[in-house]
């Protein structure tokens, strides 16, 4: 080329008159002809110039490069950058002194973001690691930003040893490792027919049992199958399919699964391709029940990863899939549960959550309530656990107001509890029904008129299901009555009527922890509005023994609301002096003194321990013995607050 070019150039000049021709005849022994071998010369000497001082402004970039390493490490910052920045007067294209530079300024968060990305470009894992760390010292509420750089650095660093180790094996010979790329070349002939390449995918399909066939694909171009192939690209659509057709697309979506499996790599590199990602959430409603099948388990496997569940955050609109998996509870076979275990693995990301919010009322819940109406004719196992799912639902606060202002979701809950009461004796009903419950109890932390105004149904089906012999059933009932009949005083006397209070007792008298908390909270809700609660819990619970065994519980949440269900039993008249022979002033002082740490529980047992003397001054002696009149004192003012 430089030949060349100075050939080019010789002819420009032999052929351009230039200035001192034009002067006329008399200039002409004036002109000088050129040596074409001395302007070659002189373009050398040239290129050896500048080459000579290209060395010499790297080795003093280098050189300044190392004196700002040397003010950066003694904390002389200001002079660090002068030095940086001199060196990259010099030679501009050296990224460290971009990176070392941008490093000595400490507080700017933005730097070591920048600083760590350009590390992780030039594969300096380790340094972009220490950056992202440096961003987390300055910033600690940065922690997710943090994880998710830090993930992104391990990604790289593990595809690109993946990588080294899949080359070793293909040249070593591996006979899988050579299929790969063999069977690649040959899906890359254009114009066959939709067999043959349906044919080669499943053989692909099965050479990739590991790793390094995993990355093989990835490196050797094996995600562009589709872009070119009109074919190919055809398989992978949810239109209407003839049944060549059918076969490339399912020999696809498996091909998918087993390059995905446990690489997130290539997961990142399938959900990024365009049409992978358009597809995808079309090949969910696809007419073909196989189809639906393998488009759910490569879901399914994305799911399981905290990664995999990001990237189809980041690279999937969510809004609808609530309601799409949803819709799977009616299929008979196992394409529902492996909806539904979708559904819960995506459950666990807020972002999704906050995506459900879209379509809920106007999408979901109609669907939803459907499917409990109509709960002999689905998958009773999916539905059961597509109830499960509304109820984690509920953890997010917008969500569970909708829920529980949708009144035909109360009534399809107890609808459906109706059909499980009665055709109750096959296992799928009463999973439902355990279910249903859960959905109720935490629909029930809400306080709006639609649950006043379902309370006392509410409250009669699950006083009925008490006297079960499953005791998660029992649990749950007693949860959603605890929480339930807080909201509609009728509700309360319909259930006293009915027996809630002997219940409640049996149960503190054998149960659980969990059951113990929600049967006293039970207690405590019918023992503040029902006078007939009141006396029935002094009848029933001789003594007090119950409630004063539940005073010296662990669980503070029992403790308080014990020592609340008794302050309102003390109304009783002759409540008090069944107390005289007990060491009940010792317990409620010591609880209203300091030794709860709940302030609630503390207020409790101060009220209980005032209306206790009040009614009874026989145990102000007993108090003053033990210099608990202060404490007294101030009961006093909560009971009169009262």
């Amino acid at each position: 080329m430089l030949v060349e070019a100075a050939i080019l150039w010789v002819f420009v000049l032999s052929t351009d008159p230039g200035p001192q021709r034009r002067q006329g005849k008399e200039d002409t022994h004036n002109v000088k002809t050129e040596n074409p071998g001395d302007f070659l010369a002189a373009l050398e000497e040239d290129a050896q110039e500048r080459a000579r001082r290209r060395k010499k402004n790297e080795g003093l970039a280098n050189a300044l490069k190392e004196k700002g390493n040397h003010a950066f490490s003694k904390g002389d910052y200001g002079t660090a950058v002068q030095r940086y920045t001199e060196g990259l007067e010099k030679r501009k294209d050296m990224p460290e002194l971009y990176t070392n530079r941008a490093q000595c300024n400490e507080k700017c968060m933005k730097a070591y973001f920048h600083m760590g990305k350009a590390h992780l470009a030039l594969k300096h894992y380790s340094e972009s690691r220490q950056c992202y760390q440096k961003l987390l010292e300055l910033d600690p509420q940065k922690e997710s930003l943090y994880k998710g750089c830090l993930n992104e650095v391990d990604l790289q660093e593990r595809a690109a040893k993946e990588e080294g180790k899949a080359l070793e094996e293909f040249q070593s010979g591996k006979l899988t490792a050579v299929s790969v790329k063999e069977l690649l070349q040959k899906l890359d002939r254009a114009n066959q027919n939709a067999l043959y390449y349906a044919g080669g995918i499943r053989l692909l399909t099965e050479a990739i049992r590991e790793r390094t066939e995993q990355t093989l694909f990835r490196t050797n171009n094996g995600f562009s199958i589709i872009n070119d192939n009109k074919v190919i690209r055809r398989g992978f659509c949810a239109e209407r399919k003839n049944t060549a057709e059918v076969d490339l697309s399912i020999s696809l979506l498996v091909l998918w699964q087993a390059v995905c499996t446990g690489n997130e790599e290539n997961q990142r590199m399938l959900l990024t391709h365009p049409d992978v990602n358009v597809q995808l959430p079309k090949l969910l409603s696809s007419e073909v029940p196989e189809i639906q099948k393998e488009t759910l388990a490569l879901l399914f496997l994305y799911s399981q990863t905290e990664n995999g569940r990001c990237l189809l955050l980041r690279h999937q609109d969510l809004t609808r899939w609530l309601q799409v998996l949803m819709a799977f509870i009616k299929v008979p076979d196992t394409r529902a549960i492996c909806a539904m275990n979708l559904l819960a693995d995506l459950m666990k990301e807020e972002k999704f959550r906050i995506q459900c919010r879209i379509k809920l009322s106007t999408g979901t819940l109609p669907l939803f309530v459907q499917l409990l109406k109509t709960v002999r004719l689905v998958n009773r196992a999916a539905l059961a656990h597509g109830i499960a799912v509304m109820g984690d639902l509920c953890s997010d606060g917008v969500l569970r107001v909708q829920m529980a202002e949708s009144q035909e979701c109360w009534q399809a809950c107890l609808q459906l509890m109706d059909v499980c009461c009665c055709d109750g004796s096959a296992a799928e009903y009463q999973e439902c029904l355990f279910a249903v419950l859960g959905l109720m109890m935490n629909l029930s932390l809400e306080s709006n008129m639609v649950i006043q105004g379902s309370a006392v149904d509410v409250g009669r089906k699950c006083l009925s299901l008490l006297s079960s012999k499953d005791g998660k059933i029992v649990t749950r009932a007693t949860g959603v009555l605890s929480r339930v009949l807080s909201t509609c005083p009728s509700a309360v006397d319909e259930a006293v009527k009915g027996g809630v209070v002997k219940k409640m007792l049996k149960f503190l008298k054998a149960c659980g922890q969990i059951t113990c908390s929600y049967a006293i909270k039970t207690l405590a809700v019918c023992t503040k509005s029902s006078n007939q609660a009141r006396e029935e819990v002094m009848k029933s619970d001789k003594n007090f023994s119950v409630l004063l065994q539940l005073l010296a519980s662990e669980n503070e949440l029992i403790v308080g609301n014990a020592a609340f269900c008794l302050s309102q039993c003390l109304n009783v008249p002759g409540a008090a002096a069944s107390l005289l022979n007990s060491n009940i002033v010792l317990v409620l002082l010591k609880l209203a003194g300091g030794d709860a740490r709940k302030t609630a529980v503390q207020e409790n047992a101060a009220v209980a321990l005032g209306k206790l003397c009040t009614a009874e001054p026989r145990h102000i002696l007993q108090l003053r013995e033990l210099n608990g009149m202060a404490v007294l004192s101030s009961s006093v003012k909560h009971v009169q607050g009262l």
